[in-house]
């Protein structure tokens, strides 16, 4: 049995539980000579398990009653759990040491009151990480710029990858000449199905981060090369709803399109056959690309064009129309 034991490694799974059952229907008991070489992994699984035992006289299987053997499995998961957790009250114990080192090294602490200045493009990356490690809820990011180095848009999104596995958020601005630069795009599209959203938007806009609301890193030069961190409550609170304007203002992409070469734009088909599906108008944005309020333009029209007061109603005309 695992070293340390979940329910999807200690019990039958579809096939040897089809097989166990068939086994029953059949008297409880099988020939070797009966079975298929299909059969053979799930008849490994339920003897390794105990729930079929061999009968080596007739080269045969019985089946056993699975109370016992489930009794078993839980006893071994008790067992390995009590072990896990003694083993994890000594944890802090044996990390005491680099605790310690850590409160005593000279660095520069991620967290004060109002706000500090960091230079230079490696302390600011290395600030960045720090507050990603300390606030790994949601991410704001304002990134305007030029076409972006293809290794350094790999190193971005394996973070965001990172990211998005521990359960944040992300949503980021980028400038509409990010349609045109491959790398980008190709960042973007996969951003996107790890579960980002990125819209583009028109103008210029300054750069920025918030994390979790709660502190903002802005530019504290033209050239990048400093940066504030902000953590005064009202301060941030602005930065927040300035983030919140721009994204209202700004346009949904259909990342996987471009990376795909299409052109072609979102038609209301596409829309249509979504809601349809059931989905809802910010879950048919999502999946497109899109911003809420351009799929809202393409609803409106639609349920013109099917007479429907509601969006119920224009998802049943929709799947009456598909079917």
């Amino acid at each position: 049995m695992p070293e340390s034991p979940s329910l999807a490694a200690v019990l039958p799974d579809t096939a040897a539980r089809a097989l166990y059952l068939a086994v029953l229907r059949e008297g409880g008991f099988v020939r070797a000579a009966d079975l298929c070489e299909e059969d053979a992994p799930a008849l490994r699984r339920l003897v390794d398990l105990g729930l079929l035992v061999p009968q080596l006289l007739d080269n045969s299987y019985s089946a056993v009653d699975p109370r016992p053997v489930a009794d078993r499995i839980g006893a071994e998961i008790r067992r390995t759990s009590a072990r896990l957790l003694a083993e994890a009250d000594r944890i802090p114990e044996q990390m005491r040491d680099l605790a310690h080192a850590y409160d005593t090294a000279p660095r520069r602490e991620v967290h004060r009151t109002g706000s500090r200045i960091v230079t230079g493009r490696a302390e600011i990356r290395h600030t960045l990480s720090q507050l990603v490690h300390a606030y790994p809820n949601e991410s704001l990011a304002a990134q305007p710029g030029d076409a972006r180095r293809p290794d350094l848009l790999d190193d971005s999104l394996d973070r965001t990858r990172r990211y998005l596995a521990g359960g944040g958020v992300l949503r980021s601005l980028f400038e509409q000449t990010s349609r045109t630069d491959p790398a980008s795009v190709r960042y973007a599209a996969a951003a996107t199905r790890l579960g980002s959203s990125i819209r583009v938007l028109d103008g210029a806009f300054m750069r920025f981060l918030v994390f979790d609301r709660t502190v903002a890193v802005l530019p504290a030069s033209p050239d990048y090369e400093s940066a504030a961190v902000v953590d005064d409550a009202p301060t941030v609170a602005f930065v927040v709803d300035t983030f919140e304007q721009l994204w209202r203002r700004a346009e949904g992409v259909n990342w996987a399109s471009l990376e795909d070469g299409s052109t072609e734009p979102v038609s209301q088909t596409q829309i249509a056959r979504l809601l349809a599906r059931g989905l809802t108008q910010r879950a048919v944005a999502t999946r497109l690309g899109l911003s809420e309020r351009t799929v809202a333009a393409h609803i409106a029209r639609l349920r013109e064009q099917h007479d429907a007061e509601t969006l119920f109603q224009l998802g049943w005309q929709m799947r009456g129309d598909q079917s």
